[in-house]
């Protein structure tokens, strides 16, 4: 008598079935997105190369962890590493990652109403009036009349920042307000359209009497759409 199990015929077939293993490969990239450290990193990793321990301490989680989350990025093809030295460097396999990212933070943004809450309570109730398109920023770039603030972390900002902005973290701004000339509109970018930085140094620079404005987008956008970027200190 034949004792094998009647199911084990079809869990074969289903593994040989072309179209599941096509779709288990979809499968990947959402199981590889679905957790919120591993949302961040790729974010993180969208303004510029990382070393695990900068991860970590940025996403506010243990090197360990971060470790972890990044070998599920890398088996996903998301993330690539590089040694340095005796240090392992990530940054994103291409642009089409944070193309993804943003992808799913917009439908999410658009059609679950959580996400809209959240967004709410994280960014705060943006006005759409003070979003400055790349376009426009680009040409008060070249004619000088406004001053470009990268409010991102000073190492985000070395690793790439808009030609021609100027680095302020956002928990530095408040004490650096005077070194600001009072008389022309501010220009306020961080990473994207979820980053937070930026809606806060608004609303500050305008509770300050200050006449500012976000970018819409962030640093990622402008690169992507082959905008003049820089890298290194900032001149002041």
């Amino acid at each position: 008598m034949n004792n094998m199990p009647l199911d084990r015929p079809e869990r074969a077939a289903v593994k040989a079935d072309p179209k599941t293993a096509l779709n288990e490969q979809f499968a990947r990239i959402g199981q590889a997105l679905s957790s919120p450290h591993r949302v961040e990193i790729v974010e993180l990793l969208a303004q510029g190369e990382r070393s695990v321990d900068l991860l970590a301490g940025r996403a506010g989680i243990t090197v360990g962890l971060a470790s972890a989350h990044l070998q599920v990025l890398r088996r996903a093809g998301l993330v690539v590493a590089r040694r340095q030295g005796t240090r392992v460097i990530y940054r994103l396999a291409d642009a089409d990652v944070y193309g993804l990212l943003v992808a799913v933070q917009t439908f999410a943004a658009d059609h679950l109403a959580e996400t809209g809450r959240a967004a709410l309570a994280y960014l705060g109730d943006a006005d759409p009036l003070e979003l400055v398109s790349r376009e426009e920023l680009l040409q008060r770039v070249k004619l000088g009349d406004a001053i470009v603030l990268d409010l991102r972390p000073a190492e985000e900002y070395r690793a790439g920042h808009i030609a021609g902005a100027l680095s302020l973290p956002l928990e530095e701004l408040e004490a650096r307000l005077a070194d600001l000339p009072a008389a022309t509109e501010v220009v306020a970018y961080c990473r994207g359209p979820f980053c937070a930085l930026a809606p806060q140094g608004v609303a500050l620079l305008q509770r300050n009497g200050r006449r500012a404005r976000r970018l819409d987008g962030g640093f990622p956008e402008w690169r992507s759409a082959g905008l003049p970027v820089a890298v290194g200190q900032s001149p002041v």
